[in-house]
């Protein structure tokens, strides 16, 4: 008997329509001729047409024998059909354009509403007959048993019949909480909890208008009128709900339930509330088992190997590298479903359908962004590990002469760019900016990125002789450095090197470790620059010419090469027999040279010696 089980699921399937066609932002004119396209070509398949032309083939009446899945979806849709109908014309009777004909067109509302509860009625009937001969499951028909109260409570708060209409959503929410609480999957719990939200605002505006002092508690006015009237509303209720739990009990010893994992933040669970970000979670929590079960054998090897360095090291950080591939791509999805959920909410202008104080869809859009842009950094960390490890054991330590290729430090540039722009977007998420410790370890991480982003940007200049700008980048190394120190002083427990995982762990000595870097890399960039051109900015090596002291230092200085020799760890020279050396005459030494001989002056007589003694002269 079980064999022929029908595994009819009645607000799964409106749920899975409703979302797809139209419904998530309010559009009921999409959705019903949807659901008219689906009952043509349902009765087309099952062959229950009326016959061609003016020709009325009257169909034979269903029993449970000859009755199929099929039958039970085109009763639901023809449900779906009118009441989707209904909710557009009151949608249409609301719009100033149509107040002229507003009662009419709320007339064949009320109508069209009052067709969905019978087919849904009918449905229903069906659906008991088919649990009858255990040919459905007691689940299937607790479905259409809440589909059938939501839709019939709702026809009797468009009516103003509020008194009946809360006894009929407070049933439907009694039953819905049952589902939640023994749902076999995460999804069947997700899609209870969501048809709980949508009926709890009018449960609580149905009370509201009956004068009750407590209308704002709706699980407290769900749980006192389900009790006293759930067993005149749904025939055989406790019998139904006993038979509910008893198959769960089977199902779960049968198979291995899929659940999805509770999501904490701060300490607090994270609601999922939607059967769609449910699937792609569960994605998620798979893609992280399996990171988890790869670091063990990475890990295990790495305490064998621990002697060894060589290509195994970067060979598994590249594995490491690509098992984040299927959980960035789970995250995407789930970003993808969150943010449209969060985008119907906003367009079709209602609000928040959780209890007040809960977390809303908003909330969960900012925790699965978080956890995206978490593990995106960590996968690029990961990355830039990876390529300085590959070129060198130690990821800081650059010895003075290296050959480097010319390709890796603009590699690790860029992804220390993607990791800045990551922890940018993950500082400006609201859930972020509401907590004040993780906000300054945000920011610190933010910081020092940036100062290991300057250090090895400052090699990219250093390879093309621009020492100016290295040095420069050096000096906003060292800012950025001690404005992460002055934010880690902040607080005493960091929240992201406690959690789990540490996507970016981040301790005192990293800090210590690069501060030696940057001022190594400052010293060497320094005396390079000075070898090259003697440290001038717009002065090229071709042009450069030695300061003066190089040439005229050795004519003062006399330098004893065997006590250089000797210091350098070099034999000196076998000593040989002195030679009389004339010492080298210094520039300024001067010459001893004799005296230029004054001319002599010749006897004077004569007529000159007279006249010479007229003038005066001697």
């Amino acid at each position: 008997m079980s064999e022929n089980k029908l595994s009819f699921r009645a607000l799964q399937l409106a749920n899975e329509q409703r979302t797809a066609y139209g419904l998530r932002y309010s559009d009921f004119t999409r959705y019903r001729k949807h659901c008219a396209n689906r009952t043509h070509r349902l009765r087309s398949t099952l062959k229950t047409t009326h016959g061609k032309g003016r020709e009325f083939k009257k169909l034979p009446p269903l029993s449970t024998d000859n009755i199929k899945d099929g039958h039970l979806e085109l009763l639901l849709f023809e449900s779906e059909r009118a009441w989707a109908y209904s909710q557009d014309l009151v949608t249409q009777s609301l719009q100033p354009a149509n107040e002229d004909q507003a009662g009419t067109l709320r007339h064949s509302a009320t109508g069209r509403f009052r067709r969905a509860v019978h087919w849904s009625t009918q449905l229903l009937s069906h659906c008991q007959s088919l649990y009858a001969s255990s040919y459905l499951s007691a689940e299937g028909l607790m479905q259409i048993t809440i589909y059938t109260l939501i839709l019939n409570g709702r026809f009797l708060r468009y009516r103003d019949n509020f008194e009946d209409a809360v006894i009929q959503l407070s049933v439907a929410r009694h039953l819905l909480d049952e589902l939640a609480d023994r749902a076999a999957t995460s999804r069947d719990q997700a899609l209870a909890t969501v048809f709980a939200d949508e009926i709890g605002p009018e449960i609580r505006y149905c009370a509201h208008e009956l004068g009750r002092e407590r209308a704002y508690d709706v699980d407290a006015i769900a749980a006192e009128l389900s009790e006293k009237h759930r067993g005149e509303i749904v025939e055989g209720c406790d019998a139904l709900i006993q038979k509910f739990r008893q198959e769960g009990e089977v199902a779960g010893k049968g198979e291995g339930r899929k659940k999805l994992a509770a999501l904490m933040w701060e300490g607090q669970p994270v609601p999922v509330r939607n059967p769609e970000l449910v699937d792609v979670l569960l994605l998620v929590q798979e893609a992280e088992a399996k990171i988890t079960q790869s670091r063990e054998p990475a890990r295990a090897e790495g305490v064998s190997d621990k002697g060894r360095k060589g290509k195994s090291g970067g060979h598994g950080s590249k594995k490491g590298v690509a098992a984040y591939d299927a959980i960035l791509l789970a995250l995407s999805d789930a970003e993808e479903v969150a943010r449209k959920l969060v985008e119907a909410q906003q367009n079709s202008g209602s609000s928040s359908t959780s209890a007040a104080g809960t977390r809303d869809i908003h909330f969960v859009h900012a925790y699965i962004v978080y956890q995206l842009l978490s593990r995106r950094i960590q996968r690029d960390l990961l990355l830039v590990s990876a390529l300085l490890t590959s070129h060198r054991p130690q990821a800081y330590a650059r010895p003075k002469k290296e050959h480097v290729d010319a390709r890796l430090y603009p590699a690790v540039v860029k992804l220390l760019d993607t990791v800045i722009q990551g922890l940018a977007q993950m500082r400006n998420l609201s859930i972020v900016d509401e907590s004040p410790d993780l906000a300054s370890a945000v920011e610190a991480r933010l910081t020092f990125t940036k100062a290991r982003r300057c250090s090895y940007l400052a090699q990219c200049y250093v390879a093309v002789k621009k020492y100016a700008e290295a040095l420069s980048l050096i000096q906003n190394a060292t800012i950025y450095l001690r404005e992460t120190r002055s934010t880690l002083s902040i607080f005493s427990e960091d929240p992201i090197s406690s959690a789990s995982p540490a996507y970016y762990p981040l301790m005192s000595s990293d800090l210590d470790v690069l501060e030696s870097v940057i001022s190594q890399d400052g010293l060497t960039i320094k005396n390079e620059w000075f070898a090259y051109n003697g440290g001038s900015i717009n002065g090229d090596n071709k042009t450069y010419k030695k300061p003066l002291f190089f040439d005229i230092a050795l004519n003062y200085v006399q330098l004893d090469m065997d006590r250089l020799q000797e210091r350098a760890g070099k034999a000196s020279a076998p000593v040989l027999v002195p030679v009389q050396a004339v010492p080298a005459k210094s520039r300024l030494e001067e010459v001893a040279r004799p005296k230029t001989p004054e001319p002599q002056t010749p006897a004077k007589g004569g007529l000159s010696s007279l006249l010479e003694g007229w003038w005066g002269r001697k």
